[in-house]
């Protein structure tokens, strides 16, 4: 018989934590939610103050029995759920279907799952929060009413299995505004001209500045015409050379927001891989004879704030490492987001000490790469600034003035362990200093090239960006990013396309009736609004009631409007132009889970589907009888084959090219770069250069 008893969400946190608390502990695990709202009804009794009706979740009663079981053999019960609003929900879920005193010192909370960290989190038991509890419960309710009652509508309206969503609605929403943006944009010409000058024996670039110290804007070819007929020879003088030391300060290190943005840039990750690595790496890592330990703090988090015991620990190993000049020897204001709730600590290691290096043999090669990215953000994020040598310089010829820039790094800092990536192609930590050049000095124009451009439309969302803007306008909350973006995608409202959000036509469709009979949905600041509102909730400024009745009023008359006017829409399939092979019925395109495919029109006595094939235009290299053929992966990953297979095996990662290698005629392909696209041969060392 244990004394006491201690209730946590896995079985994975579960086995770390009970090694920490001795035998007279015996640590189980909930496996998530013990109760919920009925998944067959709406569950919210609006005639009677929002009143939820909780039930046991359908298949956790063996689980609840079990732990009834150990709670009537312990003396003491502890929740110990994760440190957020739905882990203070999921502590006051069990505390009702366990008959606990809520008020009881029976909460236990902490931000990582160490030795050090559980044995003090055990000192200080603490009753529920309820505050926090009624947060989580307001935004369930409130998702609830939302879901529950325009979805049947959807179903009844549009097709079956459609939803609509407070956070997701905004998000489809922002993908489909930024698809219309693209194309009402109108491109705009512009020219720049850009030339190569000698120093002696030193060559560098230059580009086209303006006239008389006036900075001039090169909109159409003519205008290029008249610079250059105002140059003369190709003597330039150096008429100002401007020298300056910039400092270059580290990232702060990981929220959950900018963790999922940064593993989507360096290792291609997906937000919801990010988190389930996250969430492994939190819980625990067998570490052989050390056991298991939990490698990171808490991974849901919007704060930048680091513990003090995790400053000096980070600046001893700083300091042992790399010396006293790479020690941060000013402290950093930490910059707030508005919207921050900073209840935790920044994701960071919860050691120093443990290299990513001596991680090697314990985790698998995607938990490695994860925990480096914190491990080095949080590292260098304790590091002294990066010191730049920037060097500007005007050349003149007649009235016209070129402008040349460089940079070098004088001093490393941070930069040693870690640079924050970019969604653009710039890159200031590459040394590109110019020539020695002094007022009055003469150099040469060796060439000049005028190059014409058209500006381009915003980019497509990418999940990084966003989840950047969700954040940005306060919608959603680190908990929500990462199923919002799974949601979209599996209901068919949007569809990734070279890894950038692209709205369907359902998406579309859903859209717009939303729009029409529930405008606040949409509507980012109210949406933003209601976020803000939950946190008054969590702080004790408000009641939840009060929040939920204040939307439902009217919602409810939205409810009735949208039941009597809203028409039905026939989503019409798009033939495919080609024929069923089985039963000879026209084929058309479907949108499933994965994207579009053909489908027999005529579903559902004949289930013949059959994938889209995108040709491109290549013979196969190894039968010289089938046509290269875009596919994707089970990951949805591109990659390309034979149209033969199985009867020829032929595939490749990388895009077959319609011409051959000039140096051994053999096949060459593009090589995807992290900056651009590289041309090279499968056969020989033959490249060209990368293009961007």
């Amino acid at each position: 018989m244990s004394d006491f008893l201690v209730i946590v969400e896995s079985p994975a946190k579960a086995k770390t934590i009970e090694k920490y608390l001795g035998k007279k502990y015996k640590v189980k695990a909930s496996m998530g939610h013990i109760r919920d709202l009925p998944k067959s009804q709406t569950g919210v009794d609006v005639e009677n103050n929002y009143e939820p009706k909780y039930i046991t979740i359908r298949g956790k009663g063996p689980i609840l029995k079990e732990l009834k079981t150990a709670a009537k053999r312990a003396k003491k019960i502890y929740l110990a759920a994760d440190p957020d609003r739905e882990g203070e929900a999921i502590a006051w879920h069990l505390a009702h279907s366990l008959d606990m005193d809520i008020h009881s010192d029976c909460r236990v909370v902490f931000n990582e799952i160490t030795k050090d960290a559980i044995k003090e989190s055990f000192k200080h038991p603490r009753p529920i929060n309820m505050d926090l509890v009624d947060a989580q419960q307001a935004r369930r309710i409130l998702d609830r009413l939302v879901g529950y009652n325009i979805s049947p509508l959807l179903w009844k309206k549009v097709k079956k299995g459609l939803s609509a969503g407070r956070v997701q609605s905004v998000a489809v929403r922002l993908i489909m505004d930024r698809e219309r943006e693209i194309q009402e944009f109108v491109p705009e010409e512009y020219w720049s001209i850009d030339a190569q000058f000698l120093k002696g024996k030193d060559s560098f670039d230059a580009s086209f500045y303006g006239v008389l110290k006036e900075k001039v804007e090169l909109k159409s070819e003519e205008d290029v015409k008249a610079i250059l007929k105002q140059v003369k020879g190709n003597k330039f003088t150096v008429t100002s050379v401007t020298k300056k030391e910039r400092k270059r300060n580290p990232a702060a290190p990981f929220t959950t927001s900018s963790l999922q943005q940064e593993a989507a840039r360096k290792l291609n990750f997906r937000a919801k891989k990010t988190m389930m690595l996250a969430q492994q790496l939190y819980e625990g890592i067998d570490l052989g004879k050390e056991g298991t330990v939990g490698l990171i703090t808490y991974m849901r988090t919007d704060s930048t704030r680091i513990s003090e015991l995790a400053q000096n620990e980070a600046a001893e190993y700083i300091q042992s490492t790399y010396g006293d000049s790479f020690l941060q020897t000013e402290k950093r204001k930490e910059k707030k987001n508005s919207n921050a709730q900073d209840a935790h600590e920044a994701i960071r290691p919860t050691s120093t000490l443990r290299e990513p290096s001596t991680m090697k043999e314990y985790l698998s090669r995607d938990q490695l790469r994860l925990y480096r990215l914190i491990w080095e953000r949080f590292v260098a994020s304790q590091m002294a600034p990066a010191v730049m040598d920037t060097m500007s310089v005007d050349l003149k010829n007649g009235d016209v003035i070129f402008r040349a820039t460089g940079s070098k790094v004088k001093f490393p800092g941070f930069m040693k362990v870690y640079v924050e990536g970019s969604d653009d192609q710039t890159d200031d930590t590459k040394n590109n200093m110019l020539p020695d050049l002094q007022e009055g000095d003469e150099v040469l124009k060796k060439d000049i090239e005028p190059k014409q451009h058209f500006t381009q439309p915003p980019p497509r969302y990418t999940e990084a960006r966003l989840v950047r803007t969700l954040e940005e306008l306060g919608i959603g909350r680190p908990s929500t990013f990462a199923p919002t973006l799974d949601t979209i995608q599996k209901r068919g409202y949007v569809a990734l396309d070279n890894k950038r959000f692209i709205p369907t036509e359902l998406g579309e469709i859903v859209l717009q009736l939303i729009m029409e009979f529930f405008p606040e949905i949409l509507d980012v600041e109210f949406t933003a609004k209601m976020e803000q509102d939950l946190d008054y909730v969590e702080e004790g400024k408000t009641k939840w009631v009060k929040i939920i009745d204040d939307f439902y009023q009217g919602f409810e008359k939205q409810l009735e409007k949208a039941e009597k006017e809203m028409a039905e829409v026939e989503i019409k399939d798009e033939p495919a132009g080609e024929d069923c092979t089985e039963c000879g019925s026209p084929m058309v395109f479907k949108m499933g889970r994965y994207g579009k495919f053909m489908a027999c029109s005529n579903f559902p006595d004949c289930r013949n589907t059959k994938p889209i094939v995108k040709e491109i235009g290549v013979k196969c290299p190894k039968c010289s009888e089938g046509n290269i053929i875009e596919r994707k992966s089970k990951k949805r990953r591109i990659f390309y084959g034979c149209d033969r297979f199985p009867e020829c095996d032929f595939i490749s990662w990388d895009k077959p090219l319609p011409r051959s290698c000039p140096k051994c005629e053999s096949l060459l392909v593009e090589k995807k770069l992290k900056k651009g696209i590289q041309v090279q041969c499968v056969n020989c060392d033959y490249k060209e250069e990368p293009q961007s």
